[in-house]
């Protein structure tokens, strides 16, 4: 194989070979009064020039670099030239064998198609970041080369191998931070779900998985007592830990803020000032809300937060009112509660923007396409949580986080709507009201057929909840008997706001034992204000297991 003719062919020679040329006119056109460059050289002290790179053979100059260089021709790649790293790397091979029999290092690689496609495109490819059989890295460039009508490859590795195993330590290290991060995010989510009586729910999370920072999603379903269930869905800006710890400490607070039982603005307008002096920089969007099975309705305050869908027994959904105040952090706003119809058979979600925030579509068209969604979304909740999601287009590597959050008010037919009732009484009159609520209660629970130990303890507890209203409260009073699968509830409601307080009654005192009684046999007990007014004291006694 004659080199020196292949060498012409490779890119760059010609342009060399062309300057060569130019110089040598130049020289002859000198006057006859210069100086020949190398005779005035000659005559003084300086060095010898060094060649150039044009005055070297190009064998010699491939053999020098430290880069592997291979050299192929024909349609069946044979060996027409292998430099000293590339023997030193993978040893000596036989000229004018074919590459794909004595080459296996290119075969393993995948390089003998890339070969195939420069011969046919005549255009130069690239090959990445590859690790060879001698456990090194190099990336491969294949340029072609023609000579005397027969077309070859040139194939020039680049020893890459310390970016690679730098590169692959930073992917490592990112993989280690984002898992960080999601353990985190998950363990300061609910790993359980309290379960409500009157409620089914399900909830689920899936961190964004293009980048290594998870965001502060985060949901909660907190049981208040006396039937009631609130349920939380927010998320708060921004990525990473910090948005993750922020994102903890407003679930904490929500719980603490939540057993007090307060209407669902006033839980805002609480968290709102919590998160200015938890990060000033960080805002976050949050929905509180409040189901009471009794009045049939989701009661929800907004912050900046997207609006909850609700769709009824027949399909339709509806969307709740548009959010009722800013983010979570800004302060200086007072926010208001609206409410939205949930009665038996209804399914309401909670969800947040990764759900249905897309670059390219207008938000609106998002929260359109999840209406459309739930609306043939039967089935339990998590059925329901995973079609929304399916729906969404949710993958592994979708780009930001998502929570949902489903719940159902199941409508109860046949011998399990036995399990659920109520029963209520007005009390009008004086003291008179005493012993007609105590009659009420008894009958009542001797009809839902309680064991007898149980029906006394709930007809002494309705008699003290109801002797206290009559000296402490203001009418309109109701006495509400209700129960479930699982625990029996009585409740009393008046028109004064103050809340009661469990005390330690002297001896000689006459009055201050009832609730300390009513907190003794009960299993929980607890007051709240009304919105228009007012409050209601309740307890509640767990059922014995079947």
């Amino acid at each position: 194989m004659n080199f020196t003719r292949w060498s012409a062919r490779i890119p760059g020679t010609q342009r060399r070979a062309a300057a060569r040329a130019d110089t040598a006119v130049a020289t002859d056109r000198r006057t006859d009064g210069s100086v020949p460059a190398a005779r005035a050289e000659q005559l003084t002290d300086a060095a010898p020039p060094v060649p150039a790179v044009d005055d070297l053979p190009v064998r010699d100059v491939l053999d020098r670099v430290p880069a592997l260089v291979a050299l192929v021709h024909g349609p069946d790649h044979r060996i027409a030239y292998l430099n000293d790293a590339y023997i030193a790397a993978f040893g000596p091979r036989r000229t004018g064998a074919r590459a794909r029999d004595v080459l296996p290092e290119l075969d393993e690689l995948g390089l003998f198609p890339l070969l195939d496609q420069v011969q046919r495109s005549g255009r130069p490819r690239t090959l990445k970041s590859r690790k060879a059989t001698d456990g090194r890295s190099y990336t491969f460039t294949c340029a072609p080369v023609t000579e005397a009508g027969s077309d070859g490859v040139l194939v020039f590795a680049t020893d890459v191998t310390d970016h690679a195993e730098a590169a692959g330590r930073l992917r490592a290290s990112e993989a280690r931070q984002r898992e960080t991060a999601v353990t985190l995010q998950r363990s300061l989510l609910p790993q359980e779900l309290e379960e409500p009586d009157d409620l089914r729910v399900a909830a689920t999370y899936h961190p964004g998985g293009t980048e290594a920072a998870v965001g502060g999603d985060w949901y909660d379903v907190i049981t208040l007592g006396g039937g009631r269930t609130a349920l939380v869905i927010g998320d708060v800006m921004g990525r990473g830990v910090r948005a993750a710890a922020v994102m903890g400490q407003l679930r904490t607070a929500v719980r603490a803020y939540a057993r007090l039982d307060l209407p669902p603005h006033e839980v805002l307008q609480l968290l709102d000032g919590l998160a200015t002096e938890i990060d000033a920089s960080q805002i976050a969007t949050c929905v509180y809300a409040i189901h009471d099975p009794t009045e049939g309705e989701l009661v929800y305050a907004s912050a900046g937060h997207l609006p909850i869908l609700v769709r009824d027994e027949h399909g339709t959904v509806r969307r709740a009112d548009e959010p009722t105040g800013p983010p979570l952090g800004t302060g200086g706003w007072v926010h208001t509660s609206g409410s939205v119809p949930l009665g038996p058979g209804s399914t309401a979600v909670l969800y947040t923007d990764g759900l249905v925030e897309r670059r390219n579509e207008d938000l609106d068209e998002g929260i359109a396409a999840l209406e459309n969604a739930l609306s043939g979304a039967t089935g339990s909740p998590q059925v329901v949580c995973d079609r929304l999601v399916r729906s969404a287009g949710v993958t592994p590597d979708h780009d930001d986080d998502v929570a949902v959050l489903v719940l159902q008010h199941p409508a109860r037919r046949g011998p399990e709507s036995e399990l659920f009732r109520n029963a209520t009484l007005e009390l009008l009159g004086g003291v008179e009201a005493a012993p007609r609520a105590r009659a009420f209660a008894s009958g009542v629970l001797a009809s839902w057929r309680f064991p007898a130990d149980l029906h006394d303890q709930g007809v002494l507890a309705a008699s003290e909840l109801v002797a206290n209203a009559l000296r402490h409260g203001t009418p309109p009073m109701r006495l509400r008997l209700r129960r479930t699968d699982r625990r029996l509830i009585i409740e009393v409601a008046d028109g004064d706001d103050h809340l009661p307080l469990r005390r330690r009654a002297e001896p000689v005192d006459e009055s201050g034992r009832g609730i300390a009684i009513v907190a003794t046999i009960a299993t929980h007990w607890g007051a709240r204000r009304t919105p228009g007014g007012g409050k209601v004291v309740w307890c509640e006694f767990e059922l014995p297991r079947p």
